[in-house]
């Protein structure tokens, strides 16, 4: 909501909506994502600023987590927000004037 009232801006990327689409259907999150939710939030998501080709110069721990640095560079990001804590990619806690955020502190600040 608060998105679509323009308190803050969204980047993503046409590589994160593809993995949103792919995730989307491993069996164990069927069961907790129904596909036109997903489908809603793709859509949604599309309205935001969607970064079409992303150059890597930062690698992540995790080489699948490579595009979300890229993204938040190139789209001058204040926040990357994940809950992977596994991935590396919050122990990390910048990249660039980009801070890597929980969900949590996001909303306790930016909201």
């Amino acid at each position: 909501r608060a998105w679509r009232t323009a308190r803050f801006e969204i980047v993503t990327s046409q590589m994160q909506l593809d993995e949103i689409r792919r995730a989307s259907r491993y069996p164990k999150l069927q069961a907790i994502l129904q596909p036109s939710k997903v489908g809603t939030m793709i859509n949604n998501l599309q309205r935001a600023l969607v970064l079409e080709r992303l150059t890597i110069e930062e690698e992540a721990d995790d080489p699948n987590d490579s595009f979300l640095l890229a993204m938040a560079l190139a789209g001058d990001a204040d926040y990357l927000v994940t809950g992977d804590r596994r991935a590396g990619l919050l122990q990390r806690g910048h990249i660039g004037r980009t801070r890597i955020v929980t969900s949590a502190l996001f909303c306790a600040e930016a909201l």
